[in-house]
Formats: C-alpha cells, sequence, structure tokens
C-alpha cells in the first residue's frame, strides 16, 4: 500500500508504513527515511514546514490543499496526522497575507480548513509547540486534536486588529460554547494544554512524541465515522440563562475595549454562531473580518507587532549588535532592596528558573521583603499550576534571604532596586564592585537616575547597565535597557537575553535623564497641569484621555503610583518652593512655566490613594475608587485668584491635542538626540510601559496618521499662545519631516543622521 506519489520525486515507499509530507515555502517533499512500522492501518503525516513558526504562506497553503486531497481519494490511507515540522504545529497565516487571502489562485485559509473538515477519513492534529490562530483554526477543522502537555493554543488575532477569519469564531464556540469562546477569542490570550483539555479544545494531552501518538490514535480511529467530529455540523451547547451571560460578556467586552473594535467584532462573530446556521456564520466572519482590515486600527496594530519585534534587533555606533555580541548565560542573580519593584523582580526571575539571591539592608524590612515575596510566589506558583505549568518556589538553592554582601561574591549579574537617590545608588554600586567577581554584571533598576554616574564608581563601568522594570515588575512587560558611555555590546546582550527569559519587552536607549518613557512623559503631565490651571478640571483632563484609549488618565496614574514619588526627587534637587506660602512660589523656572499644584497638594500630605487623598478622593487610604472632591475644586479655585489666571472653557481636542502633540514633539527630539534608536523604539516603550492605547500605534505612528504638517501647525498655534512652554515649540526634525514632504514612520531614522546618537 504506497501512495501514488508524483512520477518526478521518483520516491517509493512499501507498505505499511506511515507517509510523511513535507509542506514548504518552495516544494513538497516526501521523505521516505521517515517510516513507522505501526499495525494495518496506514496513516499518512502531513507536516506543515515553513520555518520558522510554519506559519501559512501561500505557497504552504497551497501545499496543504494539494497533500489533504491527495490523501482523501488514495484508497491505501485510512487515516491523517496533520502536523508541523521542528516542534511548532503553526503559528498561523502570515500577517502579510491578511489582505490577499481570498485572491487570485491561491486557496484560502478557510477553504483547505473545509477540505480537511469534510473528509471521510480521520483527520488528527498533533499539536506541538504552538497552534495559534489559523494554526488553531487549522486543528479545529480537524476531526481530534491530540496535544503534547507543553504545547499552547490560542487565537491571538485580536492583538492585531482583526478577527479569525478562517471560521474559528464558528468552530469554537460549537466545541466549547459561548462563554468561553467569548473570553478566549475577545482577548486574544495563549492557553497551555492542561486548560485546554478542560475546556475541551484538545482530546489528549501527551507527554511523549506527539506525532507517534497522534499515529496510534488516528490508527485506532481508522474505521470509525467522523461525522459527529465535524465542528460544522454540532450545535452551540444551550445554557439556560444564555441571554444574561451573553449582555454581561458584551458589558466586559466595551469597558475594555475603550474604542478598540476588535474586541466588538469578536463579540459580534461569536454571537452570530449562536443564532445563524454554520454558512451564515461563517460569511457574518467573514464581512466583520474584512470590516476590520480595511480599519486604520488593524494597520496600527500590526505596526506595533513588527516595532515590538524590531526590538531585540539593536546596533551600536560601532557596528556591534546582537548578532556579534553574545550574552553571557546567568544562572545565579541578587536581586538589593525588597520593595514594591525589587519584589517583582525576584518573582520574575524565579519565573525564569533563575536561583535568585535577594537583599536587604535590614531584617526588619528583610522579613517584610520575605513574605511579600513568598505570597507573590505563592500565587503565581497556584496561577501557573492552573495552566499546566510548573514553579517551584521552595526548592532548596534557588531563593535565599540575606543581609551579607558577601552572599554576593559569586552571583552572575546583580540588580539594584533600591529607592531613587543617586548617592545611595552610588554607595552600593562601589561596594557591588569590591564584592562581585569582576566579570558579574551590574544593573540598577533605575527611572531617570545618570548611568555614567553611577558607573564612574566601580571598577568595572563597562559591566555596569541600567535595567528600568515597570511595577509591578512581574506583571508589566516593558523593560527599558539603558546603555552608559562605558557599558560593553556584551553587557546589553545579556541584559536584552535575561529580559526575554523573564518574559520582557527589551529595548535599548541612551543615558539622558528620564530616558525615552519618563523624559517622554514630562511634558505630557506638564501640560496636563498647565489644562487645570486655565481652567479644566482633573475629571475632564483624565475622561478625554481615556476616551482616547488610555485606561486610565494622568491624574488618576498620579494618584495610583503616589504623588510624592516625584516630588521627593524634585525636592533633592531643589525644585519645589516646599513650606512656602502659597502665593510665593513664582510659576515660572529659568523662563519656563511651571506649576508648583502636585508641591502644594503633597505639603499637605495628599500623596494618592495610599493616603485617600491626592487629586481626588477615596474612602480611605489604600482605596481604589476614585471621586470627585470638593475640596480640591475650591483649592483650584483660590490658587486661580492667587496667581490672577483667567479661566476659560477648554475643549477636549485641546486636551488631547496638547498632551499628545507635546509628547509627540518630545520624541522627535529624542530621536534628534539619539536617546532613542528609531521610532518605533518609542512607540514600543509607550505602548508597553505607559498605558498607550495599542490600536493606535504608539504616539510616534499616531503622529504620521494625523499627520505631521497637522501636528506642526497645531503645535506652532499652542506655542504662539504660550511662549514660556518651551516643549510646545515644534522639534527641527518635525519642521524637516514636514519639509520634506511627511516621509513614512520606516524612513525618519534614515533622515535624522547620525551625529548626535547615543547608541
Amino acid at each position: 500500500m504506497s501512495l501514488a506519489l508524483k512520477p518526478s520525486l521518483g520516491v517509493a515507499i512499501p507498505p505499511p508504513f506511515t507517509q510523511y509530507s513535507s509542506l514548504q515555502t518552495d516544494r513538497v517533499d516526501w521523505e521516505s527515511m521517515a517510516q513507522y512500522v505501526l499495525g494495518k492501518a496506514a496513516v499518512a503525516v502531513i507536516r506543515i514546514c515553513n520555518p520558522p513558526l510554519n506559519t501559512f504562506s501561500a505557497k504552504t497553503l497551497l501545499a496543504l490543499q494539494q497533500e489533504v486531497k491527495h490523501a482523501n481519494i488514495d484508497p491505501t490511507v485510512k487515516a491523517v496526522v496533520i502536523c508541523g515540522a521542528n516542534g511548532k504545529f503553526s503559528a498561523g497565516a502570515d500577517i502579510k497575507m491578511f489582505s490577499s487571502l481570498d485572491r487570485g489562485s491561491t486557496p484560502s485559509l478557510g477553504s483547505v480548513i473545509d477540505l480537511i473538515e469534510k473528509s471521510d477519513k480521520p483527520m488528527v492534529a498533533a499539536i506541538e509547540g504552538v497552534a495559534f490562530g489559523g494554526g488553531l483554526e487549522v486543528a479545529l477543522g480537524c476531526h481530534y486534536r491530540i496535544a503534547h502537555v507543553q504545547a499552547r493554543v490560542g487565537l491571538p488575532e485580536v492583538t492585531l486588529g482583526i478577527l479569525p477569519g478562517a471560521g474559528g469564531t464558528q468552530r469554537l464556540p460549537r466545541l466549547i460554547g459561548i462563554p468561553a469562546s467569548l473570553d478566549i477569542i475577545t482577548t486574544g490570550r495563549h492557553i497551555w494544554a492542561a486548560e485546554a483539555l478542560k475546556l475541551g479544545i484538545i482530546d489528549e494531552i501527551v507527554e511523549e512524541n506527539t506525532v507517534e501518538a497522534a499515529i496510534r490514535f488516528a490508527e485506532r480511529m481508522s474505521d470509525h465515522p467522523v461525522g459527529l467530529h465535524r465542528l460544522c455540523s454540532k450545535q452551540i451547547p444551550s445554557l439556560p440563562n444564555m441571554d444574561a451571560i451573553i449582555k454581561e460578556a458584551l458589558v466586559k467586552v466595551k469597558k475594555q475595549a475603550r474604542g478598540y473594535l476588535a474586541p466588538e467584532m469578536c463579540f459580534q462573530a461569536v454571537v452570530a454562531s449562536l443564532h445563524l446556521p454554520f454558512e451564515e456564520g461563517l460569511r457574518k466572519e467573514r464581512d466583520l473580518f474584512h470590516f476590520l482590515l480595511s480599519s486604520g486600527q488593524a494597520k496600527a496594530l500590526q505596526y506595533a507587532f513588527f516595532a515590538q519585534r524590531n526590538m531585540e534587533k539593536w546596533t551600536l555606533p560601532s557596528g556591534a549588535s546582537w548578532k556579534t555580541a553574545a550574552p553571557k548565560p546567568i544562572q545565579r542573580a541578587a536581586v538589593i532592596g525588597l520593595g514594591t519593584m525589587g519584589r517583582g523582580i525576584v518573582v520574575s526571575l524565579m519565573k525564569a528558573k533563575i536561583a535568585v539571591v535577594a537583599m536587604e539592608q535590614d531584617k526588619n524590612n528583610l522579613e517584610q521583603g520575605r513574605g511579600a515575596v513568598m505570597a507573590l510566589l505563592d500565587r503565581e506558583a497556584l496561577r501557573m499550576q492552573q495552566s499546566g505549568q510548573t514553579l517551584d518556589v521552595h526548592k532548596p538553592g534557588l531563593l535565599h534571604f540575606t543581609l551579607d554582601f558577601n552572599a554576593l561574591q559569586d552571583v552572575d549579574l546583580v540588580i539594584e532596586a533600591v529607592f531613587e537617590d543617586m548617592a545611595l545608588k552610588k554607595k552600593i554600586f562601589h561596594k557591588l564592585s569590591t564584592v562581585c567577581k569582576p566579570e558579574a554584571f551590574l544593573c540598577t533598576n533605575t527611572s531617570c537616575l545618570d548611568i555614567d554616574e553611577i558607573a564612574a564608581v566601580t571598577r568595572h563601568p563597562h559591566q555596569v547597565i541600567g535595567t528600568h522594570f515597570f511595577s509591578p515588575a512581574h506583571v508589566m512587560k516593558l523593560l527599558e535597557v539603558i546603555y552608559g558611555q562605558h557599558t560593553s555590546p556584551t553587557a546589553i546582550a545579556t541584559a536584552m537575553s535575561l529580559g526575554k527569559a523573564m518574559g520582557k519587552i527589551g529595548v535599548v536607549v541612551g543615558n539622558c535623564f528620564g530616558f525615552v518613557g519618563n523624559r517622554l512623559l514630562g511634558p505630557f503631565r506638564d501640560q496636563a497641569h498647565f489644562l487645570i490651571e486655565e481652567g479644566s478640571t482633573p475629571e475632564e483632563v483624565d475622561q478625554a484621555l481615556e476616551g482616547f484609549g488610555f485606561k486610565m488618565g494622568p491624574f488618576q496614574v498620579s494618584d495610583l503610583a503616589g504623588l510624592d514619588i516625584g516630588w521627593r526627587l524634585r525636592k533633592e534637587q531643589g525644585l519645589t518652593g516646599a513650606s512656602l506660602p502659597l502665593s510665593t512660589p513664582p510659576r515660572k523656572r529659568g523662563g519656563r512655566r511651571y506649576s508648583p499644584l502636585l508641591d502644594f497638594l503633597c505639603e499637605k500630605g495628599r500623596y494618592g490613594q495610599k493616603t485617600g487623598k491626592g487629586w481626588y478622593q477615596y474612602d480611605k487610604p489604600g482605596g481604589r475608587v476614585p471621586k470627585s472632591d470638593p475640596w480640591l475644586h475650591g483649592f483650584l479655585a483660590d490658587y486661580r485668584n492667587t496667581y490672577n489666571i483667567t479661566t476659560r472653557t477648554i475643549t477636549q481636542d485641546e486636551i488631547l491635542e496638547r498632551c499628545l502633540y507635546s509628547l509627540v514633539n518630545e520624541g522627535f527630539q529624542i530621536l534628534s538626540d539619539g536617546i532613542a534608536s528609531c521610532p518605533e523604539a518609542i512607540d514600543t516603550i509607550y505602548i508597553n510601559g505607559y498605558g498607550w492605547p495599542r490600536h493606535r500605534g504608539g504616539p510616534m505612528f499616531y503622529a504620521s496618521e494625523v499627520g505631521l504638517s497637522v501636528v506642526l501647525a497645531k503645535l506652532q498655534k499652542y506655542a504662539e499662545a504660550n511662549p514660556d512652554i518651551p516643549s510646545l515649540q515644534p522639534s527641527p526634525l518635525l519642521r524637516k519631516l514636514v519639509a520634506l514632504g511627511s516621509p513614512p514612520v520606516s524612513e525618519w531614522s534614515s533622515l535624522v543622521g547620525s551625529q548626535n546618537s547615543k547608541l
């Protein structure tokens, strides 16, 4: 029983061996060396091969279609296993194909899945690695699904501004029901095999060779009819309170979407599976898919996807890059300081399977830190266990708490995470330089301080690097990797590699006050303060920016983070005018407008949520629900009278333009200064660390979509009206780009020039 092979290949596979087909972007080969004797039934194995993630290109889809047809008509084949090469099933359709799936002679992914599903021979998906997007849709088209215990599945199209367009929104609900499908499809989350088994997405989990297990399974099913296993023929599992479930889910989706179209369109497509026959549901899905594909949001989200992926390809002025600077392995790390940030960093290192020495300055802080870290680790272990992962938080030697610097003698890397005090950090780094081995990397988790000044007190400044984590560090994905004057390429490569192991998105940036993220935040926050001086309220500013897509406005964020953090730093720099009467502190410093509003609030003990009062009031210290505060509105009225500020009505448009365009303007200056290597770096930082709505593509992309000439004109208008606010004066780079005809974002870096580069 041999398959009828193409004569040109000249390969004969004798019975009763398993046949393997390898699908590649440029050829289709039958591999006669991959053969197994597995009994009487002949099982054809079709292997998707398009490295590295076996995505569906046009040629791969055509090859898959041909091989499924081949297996369907060959009388010697009794069942089929579809798998992926190199331990990965498929990450889905190539993003570049989204706009051409139904064009020309290339078969659509949906039509290939339909061919698989309608086969009379059992089709078994052998899922290893990942089955995402179109990969999972192919698996849903199969009659059975076997997965390795470490495999993950999901339909993440929503994160790219679209929806599953090859039947995923219609088949998944027929398999696992509406509530679970809405959760998976509207969030795009990845699901580990253990949870997928509980939900019913897969039929079996194996720890052995998945393909061999699938072949044996296929043999057992070879004589079984497949009609009952075609999802297109199944009915949606019914629930008595379905209407209430759907209404509740819609409220949740709308609340989380904040103007983001794809989650709501995903919701509509899934609900259509409940009310429409399968074929009509597919048409609804297809219509919604093309609507989203043509939206600007899909373009922005796909830009953000590629921008983030490109951050791994950092380079230095010397030409050194991740390709030539090999990272050093980190087997044992230390964290100094077990406050909120340090605790999260310890947890992140533990999740990356790296042994940690956790250090504090005194016994009380150490014990508090120990308790908090262990509580976090226990919660993470439970969460991971529920999805089939493991985190052994009590393994001997994996986590050690200490007060002794000498315990750091053999660590490969140290992350200092103490308070933002330069003198304290320099004292610690001087000590580390004498205690740690010379090849140890010394990292400072600073949000704004000078890396070179810290490195100057060490014996090996080339080993010093900034690692700016974001709080809570075990949750937030962004990691700014700050390169100092002497930092070696190896140190950068190691920090980036470590960040990746910790599940972070690393972005290499230059050394200046605030680096990229916090430097951009300065003009943005200044404008928010100036706007409420001139007549707006914190509520109005927050509502405008939440309407734009931010989850929280700047004043709610300030209350959450703590108003006192920046205030204490400004006090050390002598910038606050602390304890002076209300009428004394000037609203200008060095000819620039300055708002002392936040200083006044801090002097009155209003630090935000931690004290129960800040820009808003809360039920109690530590409260989370902000309420408008009559005291604050009275305070603002007195403040304006004191400084003879004539209030006016400020529109939502002005709030957005002044806050967002001043931020964008600083981004152009950062590019000019060489602090960020490209606009994509700025956008990746702001999306992943500062709450910029992903469907807006990042601040620099947003400016390009609005139109650089529009941004320039608005900045000129506001700068003329506010000559004492330099951040509104248009950047020379912005003027240059407009003069050049507003080239696309991808060309900006080449037009900056390299003379100022800090990277």
